[in-house]
């Protein structure tokens, strides 16, 4: 074997380069090939990243011919977020404003722990300016698109991300998710995602959106590649405060362990509304893949919606006031007119909202100490088209952009972990939330894997790719 096809997963590869049957700089060159020739199509990419890549992808063969391990991700191209910090690039966070910065002088500490794990960054991907978006579509940079249909969103605001990974392009990639931004995608796209803990991962040199609820996290194509990457990420860093002084606790080791005796239940009440038909049967055939039959209710899930709202948008523009000031009119119309919106929002509201948070969070918490897994929807449909303003949810005509997270905001909320895992229906893939307790990201990955196992959550070939 000489190349590295699409098909390959990160674990086959490092494997491969690892074993001298491919080497790094083929795997690096076939990524770049691919993304060459089909993001034209996707527009996942922002910035590709070709000469660090290559020069990558030689030291790495230079080690594995000298003897040295490189890492369980030896030569795996990866892609992140364009709000990661890159150094050698400014670190747009899908903004207009921030190209004006000078470039980032160091990698964001995630690309370091990826890189040092043997993996090869190739690019910054798409994003929602800012991170305030569900769609994927971007005002400056245009919309990374659906590789399952490109007249669809690829979902927001880790768009580029979703995109990248379910087209093909790079096996694994990093994103955010404040509100549901790395669910949405997956669920989009038709791939795997983790949403770790709050606290779990380093978020140092990142461009934040909203402090108290920013998540950084994988995707991949496949549970081990999943595991594998937040395995690379994991450990405490002084240089983000948020980040909990907890001991590495790898994942891998345990997929294999299966989930025998693991108490699953579906999310009720609020979870089981504005969902279309979809939607409804992705949770149905994981919960009976499982063997799920109870039903357990988040209490107040809508007010949890409704308080992340309030904090989000607060938070939000706490952090741009500034721009907003300086350069209103170089902002997304639709981005600007929501974070203005929150600056008129009064501190008795926010106050509500946080007191509201930690209550909530203690309700949700109880429901953990009898089950261990939560099943709930990722987003309540498909992949809308691109540019579509509305769709009809329990008879009612809704938003799209701010209405697709609606089943993932009161998890983020809270920070608890979730996998999102693809059931690939037809036409169109569509996620399910695997949600474990704090700290759990190895139960919530070891469901997932079972799914995957089971044949019941697969990421499904691109179309045409």
């Amino acid at each position: 074997m000489s190349e590295a096809p699409a098909s390959m997963s990160a674990g086959e590869i490092a494997q491969a380069v690892s074993n001298r049957k491919i080497t790094a700089v083929a795997a690096t060159e076939a990524a770049l090939v691919r993304i060459a020739v089909h993001d034209k199509v996707l527009n996942a990419f922002t910035d590709v990243t070709a000469d660090r890549a290559r020069a990558k992808a030689r030291a790495i063969d230079a080690e594995i011919a000298a003897g040295k391990s490189v890492g369980p991700l030896a030569g795996v191209p990866f892609a992140v977020k364009n709000l990661f910090d890159v150094e050698g690039l400014a670190t747009r966070a899908g903004s207009k404003i921030n190209r004006d910065l000078p470039a980032s002088p160091r990698d964001a500490t995630l690309i370091e722990r990826m890189e040092a794990a043997g993996a090869v960054l190739v690019g910054a991907l798409n994003m929602g300016e800012y991170a305030y978006d569900f769609t994927g579509e971007n005002a400056h940079d245009g919309p990374s698109r659906n590789p399952h249909d490109p007249t669809r969103m690829a979902g927001g605001s880790s768009g580029g991300s979703g995109s990248a990974v379910g087209g093909a392009l790079v096996p694994i990639a990093l994103g955010s998710d404040t509100n549901g931004s790395i669910r949405v995608p997956s669920s989009f796209c038709g791939i795997f995602g983790l949403k770790p803990t709050y606290g779990r991962l380093s978020r140092a040199r990142s461009f934040p959106f909203v402090a108290s609820l920013d998540h950084l996290g994988p995707f991949a194509r496949g549970v081990t590649d999943l595991a594998l990457a937040y395995d690379v990420m994991q450990g405490p860093d002084t240089d983000d405060p948020a980040c909990v002084a907890r001991p590495l606790e790898p994942t891998m080791p345990l997929l294999a362990e299966g989930i025998s005796g693991l108490r699953v239940a579906i999310a009720g009440g609020y979870f089981q509304q504005n969902l279309l038909p979809e939607a409804v049967e992705a949770v149905a055939r994981v919960a009976k893949a499982l063997g799920a039959t109870r039903t357990v209710e988040l209490p107040e899930a809508a007010r949890a919606r409704a308080a992340a709202f309030i904090i989000t948008t607060t938070e939000g523009v706490a952090l741009h006031l500034d721009r907003l000031r300086k350069r209103a009119g170089d902002f997304d119309p639709a981005v600007r007119d929501r974070l203005f919106a929150g600056a008129m929002i009064p501190a008795v509201h926010v106050d509500k909202a946080q007191k509201f948070r930690r209550w909530y969070r203690a309700r949700v918490l109880e429901l953990f100490q009898s089950v261990d897994v939560i099943l709930a929807p990722a987003t309540p449909c498909t992949a809308p088209k691109i540019g579509q303003a509305t769709f009809t949810l329990d008879g009612v005509e809704l938003p799209v952009r701010p209405n697709i997270g609606i089943h993932t905001q009161p998890i983020s909320f809270i920070g608890l972990p979730v996998a999102a895992v693809p059931v690939p229906l037809e036409p169109m893939p569509i996620g399910v939330q695997i949600i474990a307790a704090p700290w759990r990201e190895d139960i919530a990955l070891r469901v997932a894997y079972a799914l995957e196992q089971m044949g019941v959550a697969n990421a499904p070939a691109p179309k045409g790719f």
